[in-house]
């Protein structure tokens, strides 16, 4: 394990981006393809399992045309933060009440997808086109955040859905340009905790909007309304296979196994992939333990990996690059155990990082590096 700088020098802006600059062109060779690539990125779908022992286990898939150079990372109980504000006034201070442990990305002090020590999870998703924040005047700059700073808002002040629900309309969300990327980034955000609980947090019209998420899944755009109303549209789902149908003389048959899942849609669109994670996180077989929910949430997700090339924009980058959204990475979290688990594109080995078993009470942030290719067993005798 190594530590990121010191906390004084992170939550200072004049050395964290520059810093943060460099290591985005160095890794992509020019800030302008991480910004095209961030605009493209739209495949990310999460979901969440209930085991019959009662835990939680929720899971996404991280997608990017680039890798974003994610870092699992550990944020301890006591970390002072500045929420950063469109006009760069100091925004909302706040020391973090519970620690968390989850990904970040491009160096960012800020998780993507994580949990807390009292077992309450959040995800940032990316929410093109529909997102439109809260309007800011200067004078809101003490209670503002950056719409990346919110999911770790969350995770450190906060133990429950219901808390954050009470909450969240304290703060000002508006459009705060990432310098990294040249553009405020869209996103929506969804929060479970370890009753079972989910919300989903969106910012759309310039207001605040929160759903509950009684099946717990989330992709992207349109709104999460939007895609809750689209499920009407599968009424015929179903679990099991359709009975042969009769039509005169001729009697049809199923071809295979599955026929109740025909017409299910297959493509990676944010509406057809929210079908589908409803339909496969909500037929499979319950899971007796918490362990048993961490794999078959990883079983799920591998519907929603996404190959290189085969989500991909038509135009290309400045260097030629064809800009392809990827899997990144994919995790679940068990919101009992307080366990982080991941794979990624390089290495779809599981690998877990435990939070009760860190120091929730240092003084610095803690990384550990996500990287490393695929460790294949040979078994010839």
């Amino acid at each position: 394990m190594t530590h990121f700088m010191s906390q004084q020098e992170r939550e200072t802006q004049v050395t964290f981006y520059p810093i943060l600059r460099k290591l985005v062109s160095s890794a992509i060779a020019g800030v302008l393809l991480l910004g095209v690539a961030a605009q493209a990125a739209q495949a990310c779908t999460g979901i969440r399992i209930v085991a019959e022992d009662g835990t939680v286990v929720r899971g996404r898939t991280m997608e990017f045309a680039i890798d974003i150079h994610s870092d699992v990372i550990m944020v301890p109980r006591g970390y002072a933060r500045v929420g950063t504000t469109p006009d760069g006034k100091e925004g909302l201070k706040w020391k973090a009440k519970y620690a968390s442990l989850g990904a970040n990305g491009v160096g960012l002090p800020y998780l993507f997808d994580g949990l807390n020590e009292k077992g309450l999870a959040v995800g940032t998703f990316y929410f093109p086109g529909t997102a439109a924040y809260m309007p800011y005047q200067a004078s809101d700059a003490g209670k503002t955040i950056a719409e990346w700073q919110v999911g770790s808002w969350m995770l450190e002040n906060f133990a429950t859905v219901d808390e954050v629900r009470e909450n969240i309309g304290k703060i000002v969300v508006p459009s705060v340009v990432f310098p990294a990327w040249g553009f405020a980034p869209p996103a929506h955000y969804v929060v479970y905790d370890a009753s079972g609980k989910s919300i989903v947090v969106e910012y759309t019209g310039g207001k605040l909007h929160v759903y509950d998420d009684p099946l717990g899944v989330i992709t992207n755009s349109p709104a999460f309304d939007w895609q809750m109303t689209n499920l009407s549209n599968y009424v015929n789902f179903s679990m099991t296979n359709v009975p042969p149908v009769k039509l005169g003389p001729v009697t049809l048959e199923p071809f295979g196994q599955g026929s109740g899942m025909l017409g299910i849609p297959g493509d990676f669109t944010p509406p057809s992939r929210f079908v589908r994670a409803v339909a496969f996180s909500h037929s499979v077989f319950p899971s007796k333990t918490g362990d048993d929910a961490v794999l078959e949430t990883f079983h799920i997700l591998n519907q929603f990996d996404i190959p290189k090339g085969a989500a991909r924009e038509h135009q290309k980058d400045e260097h030629g690059n064809i800009l392809a959204d990827y899997t990144i990475w994919t995790d679940a979290t068990d919101l009992k155990a307080k366990r982080f688990y991941f794979r990624t594109y390089e290495n779809s080995r599981i690998r877990m990082v435990d939070l009760t078993r860190m120091n929730l009470d240092g003084t610095d942030i803690v990384t550990i590096a996500m990287k490393g290719g695929e460790d294949i067993q040979s078994l010839t005798p």
